[in-house]
C-alpha cells in the first residue's frame, strides 16, 4: 500500500509542514481547509463565499486523490462564531445534501482572523460504483 501526499500549492503547507490531503489505501484524509483561493492567496470577506471556496478546495484535493465529494463519509466544520453556522447550511446542503456524511461543528479560533470557516473531511474511495448507492 502506497501513501500519497496531495498538495494544493499553498505556501501554508510548506511553512507548517502538512499536506492538503493524504491517501492511504481507499481512505482520503483532507486537512482542515479554509476559504483561501490558493491561485491568488486571497480570501473573500463573506462566510458563504468562504464556505463555497472551502468546498471547491476540498473537491480539488479529492479529485487529485482519485475521489470526489460523493465519497465523503465524515466532515468537521470549525467556525470562530458558532452562531453563524446556520448561515452556511444552504451551501452545505448543496454539496452534501444527498451524500449526508457524519458531521460535527466546533466553535474555535482559526489561525487567521479573516478566516470564518474551516472544513475537514474524510472520504473512502469505493471501487464498486454502486457501493454507497450515491454515484
Amino acid at each position: 500500500m502506497t501513501r500519497q501526499l496531495i498538495s494544493s500549492g499553498s505556501s501554508f503547507e510548506h511553512d507548517i509542514g502538512y499536506s492538503r490531503a493524504v491517501v492511504d489505501g481507499d481512505w482520503v484524509f483532507v486537512s482542515g481547509t479554509t476559504g483561501f483561493d490558493y491561485a491568488t492567496m486571497t480570501i473573500a470577506d463573506g462566510l458563504l463565499e468562504q464556505t463555497e471556496q472551502c468546498l471547491k478546495n476540498i473537491a480539488a484535493a479529492l479529485e487529485q486523490a482519485g475521489s470526489g465529494l460523493h465519497d465523503v463519509v465524515r466532515v468537521t466544520y470549525v467556525l470562530p462564531n458558532g452562531a453563524e453556522f446556520p448561515q452556511c447550511w444552504p451551501v452545505l446542503r448543496k454539496y452534501f445534501g444527498e451524500i449526508r456524511p457524519a458531521a460535527m461543528m466546533i466553535s474555535a479560533g482559526l489561525a487567521d482572523p479573516r478566516m470564518r470557516i474551516e472544513i475537514e473531511v474524510t472520504a473512502r474511495k469505493f471501487t464498486d460504483a454502486g457501493d454507497p448507492g450515491l454515484r
